[in-house]
């Protein structure tokens, strides 16, 4: 029972990382270039590679998730007390992948590793 909830809270975390990554990365289109955007930019293309961790059997892709996403909406909050719309969004995506990731590890920690 905890290696289908844990592989379904995975998935569910790799899809999340995907899309956001890919939003970030996307977003260098709709905004002016500036080093901000480049830095979201570069942390769009870690989510990428994150994601794609993700959706493997690894342990410590699912470490990385918690504290990627941890630390930067963590960031995110800590340098925005009050965020725009577009990083409240954000700060809800890295909070829930961070989430799911957590669980998913609390779930495999008695499994043997890969």
């Amino acid at each position: 029972m905890n290696h289908g909830s844990s592989s379904f809270l995975r998935v569910v975390a790799a899809i999340l990382a995907c899309l956001s990554g890919t939003a970030q990365v996307a977003a260098l289109w709709l905004r002016e270039l500036t080093p901000i955007a480049l830095g979201d930019a570069l942390l769009g293309s870690v989510y990428l590679i994150l994601g794609i961790g993700l959706f493997g059997r690894s342990r410590f892709s699912l470490f990385m998730a918690v504290v990627i996403c941890g630390s930067v909406s963590g960031t995110l909050l800590y340098l925005q007390p009050q965020p725009e719309q577009v990083y409240t969004l954000r700060i809800a995506v890295d909070l829930i992948i961070a989430l799911f990731s957590a669980s998913a590890l609390w779930l495999v920690r008695n499994e043997p590793s890969v």
